[in-house]
């Protein structure tokens, strides 16, 4: 499981429309909605990154990880506006 430590990531917490998580800064694609879950985390967490390379992990407990782009920043493309990325 991962948890989603992005300035702002926060505000993605409760959303699960259908869609992708991107780095606002590099449009780097690093988490699916289908991926996402509830947790009592603030942060939005994720069972896992689009591809194994999407970020750097930094171990934050038994089996949770802090996840890191390049960037700091978070941003959530709906499915209908995902081919247009």
């Amino acid at each position: 499981m991962s948890f989603c430590s992005f300035f702002g990531g926060e505000v993605y917490k409760d959303n699960f429309k259908p869609g992708i998580y991107v780095c606002s800064k590099c449009d780097h694609q690093l988490f699916s909605s289908r991926t996402k879950y509830e947790h009592s985390s603030p942060w939005p967490a994720f069972t896992e990154t689009i591809r194994e390379d999407s970020v750097s992990k930094h171990k934050e407990g038994p089996g949770a990880y802090k996840v890191l782009c390049g960037n700091s920043s978070l941003k959530f493309i709906p499915k209908d506006k995902v081919d247009g990325q």
